[in-house]
């Protein structure tokens, strides 16, 4: 599994567990925590659930940041694989969320403590995806941040089509093209799963998560980083 494909599956699951949160806790998003601004005031005015999980989110996803940032350099300087257990971390937070929401769940109210505490693993899991990708896959486009990635797509696709596009130009708008659409899937089979089968859904995230982090412990162990696509010119770090 070379990095683009590892991201494009990040990109798949940060759609997924952020369809997941608003549907199933009132409008959370649990990766675009800047979101939750827009339905915190939305909640207010409507008087709905789900205004406290909303002003809570920012200072946690900050927090768990700022802990995965310190983490991981206390990791790194012990010579010991910080990219592989801040992912086996963010599995550690999925499994949580999907764990707290097929047990309490669905959430009428997402101000009770249950639904709390799955917003809070659910925000924590992203929080650790949108650090691991900043130190390790900087080279790479946002996997969470779509609006970047649109702005970032269209520049490029436009120097493409009037033919001022290098080489180092359609590369970029490739992966971005590609993380969009992988957060867009993930955002698509969410709400369907979710519909069927509420927060079981969340298995196929569990999943993902689980193979991303086998993955990257089986390259640990024989000693390589992890792999470029055939494509990529840059100098990502292992």
């Amino acid at each position: 599994m070379t990095r683009p494909d590892t991201t494009a599956l990040l990109s798949f699951n940060a759609g997924f567990v952020d369809t997941t949160g608003f549907l199933g806790l009132q409008g959370l998003f649990a990766a675009h925590v800047t979101g939750n601004f827009v339905t915190l005031a939305a909640a207010l005015v409507f008087g709905t659930h789900g205004a406290i999980g909303k002003v809570l989110a920012l200072p946690e996803f900050v927090m768990v940041v700022a802990l995965a940032r310190v983490v991981g350099v206390a990791l790194a300087r012990r010579k010991m694989p910080a990219l592989t257990l801040l992912l086996g971390a963010k599995l550690i937070f999925l499994f949580l969320f999907f764990v707290l929401g097929i047990a309490f769940g669905p959430f009428p109210d997402s101000d009770v403590p249950a639904a709390l505490l799955a917003a809070f693993a659910g925000i924590a899991a992203m929080a650790v995806q949108n650090a691991v990708q900043r130190v390790h896959f900087a080279n790479l486009p946002p996997t969470t941040i779509m609006t970047n990635n649109t702005t970032q797509a269209v520049l490029d696709g436009v120097d493409l089509l009037r033919g001022a596009g290098s080489p180092e130009i359609r590369v970029r708008f490739a992966r971005t093209f590609r993380s969009i659409v992988w957060f867009a899937a993930g955002c698509a089979v969410a709400a369907i799963l979710y519909y069927l089968i509420s927060f079981w859904s969340l298995a196929v995230s569990v999943a993902i998560a689980t193979a991303i982090v086998v993955e990257r412990a089986r390259h640990d162990l024989e000693g390589d980083p992890l792999p470029q696509s055939s494509a990529d010119p840059s100098q990502g770090r292992p």
